[in-house]
């Protein structure tokens, strides 16, 4: 499988659980994590439901994963998101040691990657972690546009 199909063949799991999320009147963000290709973790924002303002998709994956492997450093795993992570979400896949963040859609408000990159140029933080943008990234947005105009309405 060439890189960017598996990339899409992951975006698109984590699309499928960003509709769970939009199904229970959640912001419709998947996160799935993949260490060797094989789903370690995934998750789906969860805020409302769960009354808990970090329970947010790429944090639930951490978590899931951190049970299922019995870790909380995740060296090598991928983390696909249909939305740039925020900076909570960044703080904890840099912490877990996630290697490489996929993301579909940019958040233009709230995503903290381009702080990330800045910050490279001036701290010792991760040089490692690469990051890669826009994989299905029509999909990732269409959800939540659908999202925004039906509150809108």
């Amino acid at each position: 499988m060439w890189l960017f199909d598996r990339d899409a063949f992951w975006m698109k799991h984590a699309i499928n659980l960003a509709e769970r999320a939009a199904y229970k009147g959640e912001v419709p963000i998947g996160a799935v994590l993949v260490l060797n290709d094989v789903i370690v973790g995934e998750g789906w924002n969860s805020s409302i439901y769960l009354n808990d303002p970090t329970a947010h998709a790429e944090v639930l994956a951490l978590r899931t994963a951190g049970k299922l492997i019995k870790t909380y450093r995740f060296l090598e795993a991928v983390i696909y998101v249909t939305l740039e992570p925020c900076l909570m979400c960044l703080g904890s896949i840099i912490h877990a040691r996630v290697s490489r963040i996929i993301y579909g859609a940019n958040d233009n408000k709230v995503g903290a990657v381009r702080y990330f990159n800045s910050l490279r140029h001036y701290t010792n933080i991760r040089q490692d972690l690469s990051f890669t943008s826009g994989v299905l990234q029509e999909e990732c947005s269409l959800q939540l546009t659908k999202l925004f105009r039906c509150c809108r309405s």
